[in-house]
C-alpha cells in the first residue's frame, strides 16, 4: 500500500536557525518557509535528492508542535511521511484493520498541496505516520 518515503519531519524550536544549519553546514538546498495555519506549523523542506527532511516550527501556542517541543525542548523527530496513490482507499483499509486516523478522519491539504492524513503513533510502534496522496505513477 505505501509507496516512497516522502519526508522525515523534525520539530525545531527555531526554524531559521535549523534551516541555516542544514544549508550552511550540510550544503543542502532549503526551501523558503511556508506557513500552514490548518496544521499549526511553519515548515521548510530540505532537499536530500532522494527524499526530503521537513523542519517544523510551531505556528501559535495551540500548535501540536508547541506541545511536542514542551516535552522535547531541543526538538526531535516528529513523524515520517509515506506516499500513497489513493488516500481514501488507504484510510478505509487501515481503519478496517484497526488503525486510527487522527483528527476527524478526513484528509487535509498538506504542504505540497496534496491530501494528507495522520495515523495514531500507538498503532505504529510509537511513530506518528503521515500519508500523502500522490499520482499513482509515482507512488
Amino acid at each position: 500500500m505505501i509507496g516512497w518515503l516522502n519526508h522525515i519531519a523534525i520539530a525545531v524550536p527555531d526554524l531559521a536557525s535549523a534551516a541555516a544549519k542544514y544549508h550552511d553546514l550540510l550544503g543542502a538546498k532549503v526551501s523558503a518557509p511556508q506557513a500552514l495555519p490548518e496544521h499549526g506549523v511553519t515548515v521548510v523542506f530540505v532537499d536530500t535528492g532522494n527524499s526530503k527532511v521537513e523542519l517544523l516550527e510551531p505556528l501559535g501556542d495551540g500548535s501540536p508542535i508547541a506541545k511536542f517541543l514542551e516535552a522535547n525542548p531541543d526538538g526531535g523527530m516528529h513523524h515520517i511521511c509515506f506516499e500513497v496513490p489513493d488516500i481514501h482507499a488507504a484510510a478505509r483499509r487501515l481503519v478496517s484493520e484497526g488503525a486510527r486516523v487522527l483528527g476527524d478522519g478526513l484528509p487535509k491539504t498538506g504542504a505540497h498541496g496534496r491530501p494528507v492524513l495522520f495515523l495514531h503513533p500507538k498503532d505504529f510502534t510509537g511513530t506518528l505516520i503521515e500519508l500523502e496522496e500522490v499520482a499513482p505513477e509515482k507512488a
